[in-house]
C-alpha cells in the first residue's frame, strides 16, 4: 500500500503552533529567523523601522542584479531585482518607498544602458527596451 502524502502546510498549521509558544519561545524563533538569512535581516528591519536607511539592502539588491560586477563574472537578472522590490512591499509596503526602489531600479538599468554605450530618450522606464545605440 502506498502511503498517503501530508499536505503542506499552510499559514494556518504555522500560526496553530506558534500559538504554543511564549514570549521567549517566540522571540527565540524570530532570532532565528534573523540570523538565518540577510532577507530575513532587511525584511525584520523594514518591518521594525531599523537602521538609518530601510531601503538600503533592497537597494543594493537592485544594483547587484541590474548592475553586476563583470569582473566578478555576475549575471543580469531584472527578475531578482524586481523581488527586491516585491520583498519591500511585503516587509513594509509604503507608497514612498516602493516608488523611491522603483526609480532606483530605473536608474541602475539606464547605467547599465550607458555603460554598455547605449543612450536612451525620456521614456517610462518600462519602454526601456527601445534603447538605442550610439554612433
Amino acid at each position: 500500500m502506498a502511503s498517503a502524502e501530508k499536505p503542506k502546510p499552510t499559514w494556518r498549521d504555522v500560526k496553530a503552533e506558534l500559538d504554543c509558544f511564549d514570549r521567549a519561545g517566540l522571540l527565540g524563533l524570530i532570532k532565528d529567523l534573523h540570523g538565518a538569512s540577510r532577507d530575513n535581516q532587511a525584511f525584520l528591519h523594514a518591518r521594525l523601522g531599523l537602521g538609518s536607511d530601510p531601503l538600503e539592502p533592497y537597494k543594493k539588491t537592485i544594483s547587484r542584479w541590474i548592475c553586476p560586477d563583470v569582473m566578478k563574472e555576475q549575471d543580469v537578472s531584472v527578475a531578482s531585482a524586481k523581488k527586491a522590490i516585491s520583498d519591500y512591499k511585503k516587509a513594509v509596503g509604503l507608497p514612498q518607498g516602493v516608488a523611491e526602489l522603483s526609480a532606483f531600479y530605473c536608474e541602475e538599468a539606464l547605467s547599465l544602458l550607458s555603460w554598455c554605450g547605449m543612450r536612451w530618450a525620456p521614456w517610462p522606464c518600462g519602454q526601456l527596451s527601445e534603447a538605442v545605440e550610439t554612433d
